[in-house]
């Protein structure tokens, strides 16, 4: 008799331990659990740590209640102003009702994820080339809106998106390299012309101050040569006086007028010269007076001498 108290007490402890690993469960801290009895939805969410359900008749689906980082591949579209462009992005989003999660979306993962390729389309196409280069601040917000409304209903939030990379095609690169090259050639020019004005206006302030005294030039002059004897050159170049060479310039339109009007006083002095008549002129005026005939016509006969 005791025997079988012994066999049955046996019996029903490895029928209990059978069952309670059966029905034993474990919920992580970042999961929840969602039980659904003979197919119908538990009234509750079994929240982390040690819970039971009935073995054979529920089921438990444990949720990922953690951030999942999504990467969407990379979609190629016309933009606004007709350049293609490819750009790829990333979608982080939480579940945050499991029960919604499990029934109303079949894989929340996938469709979060053709929602994300899908609105990247529309944005794309709906922005410019600079926006999508220089505002991608406002398109993530565009973004984060787009997939956020309808995975709402799926019990997932969309957290943050970001556009991470937008590539454009070589020509687009190039021509956008030379917009570039002549921007900042522009402004260097800029640059330049307002420093040479600054200088010039300092410069004109400097000669002003400096015509007032003669000696400032010539001491300016000593300090150029002291600054150029400093760097151990081998040749010393003196600058030379501007007025020296007006000087040398107002003697010597003044010695050409001189000379000019000596020559001028000279030739009126001078009578003028007889033209010089050659011999043969004479005669041929004479000959050209008297009617004389040419040679030729002298020795030709007479009427009467011909036959």
């Amino acid at each position: 008799m005791v025997e079988e108290l012994v066999t049955s007490a046996v019996a029903l402890a490895s029928v209990g331990a059978v069952y309670l690993v059966a029905a034993a469960r474990v919920v992580k801290q970042y999961e929840r659990g969602v039980v659904l009895r003979l197919g119908r939805l538990a009234s509750e969410v079994r929240e982390p740590g040690f819970t039971m359900i009935v073995p054979f008749i529920d089921r438990m689906r444990k949720v990922n209640m953690q951030i999942v980082t999504m990467p969407v591949p990379a979609q190629e579209g016309i933009t606004r102003d007709n350049v293609t462009v490819r750009v790829d992005a990333v979608v982080y989003f939480k579940v945050v009702d499991a029960a919604d999660a499990v029934i109303r979306v079949e894989d929340y993962r996938f469709a979060v994820s053709q929602m994300a390729q899908t609105s990247l389309r529309s944005i794309i196409g709906k922005s410019e080339l600079d926006d999508l280069l220089s505002n991608r601040e406002k398109l993530n917000q565009g973004l984060e809106l787009m997939m956020d409304s309808p995975a709402i209903g799926w019990g997932v939030t969309v957290d943050r998106v970001e556009i991470k990379d937008v590539s454009l095609p070589e020509t687009m690169k190039r021509s956008m390299a030379r917009q570039a090259e002549a921007t900042r050639d522009r402004r260097a020019r800029v640059i330049n012309a307002d420093a040479e004005l600054q200088a010039s206006k300092k410069l004109a302030e400097a000669a002003e101050a400096m015509s007032g005294q003669p000696a400032a030039l010539q001491l300016r002059l000593l300090q150029t040569v002291v600054a150029v004897a400093a760097e151990k050159n081998s040749t010393l170049v003196l600058p030379f006086p501007v007025e020296l060479l007006r000087f040398l310039e107002r003697s010597g339109l003044q010695a050409q007028a001189e000379t000019a009007a000596a020559e001028a006083a000279r030739g009126r002095a001078r009578p003028p010269a007889a033209p010089e008549v050659s011999d043969a002129a004479p005669a041929a005026v004479e000959r050209e007076t008297e009617g004389e005939l040419p040679p030729k016509l002298e020795e030709l006969p007479e009427a009467e001498d011909l036959p």
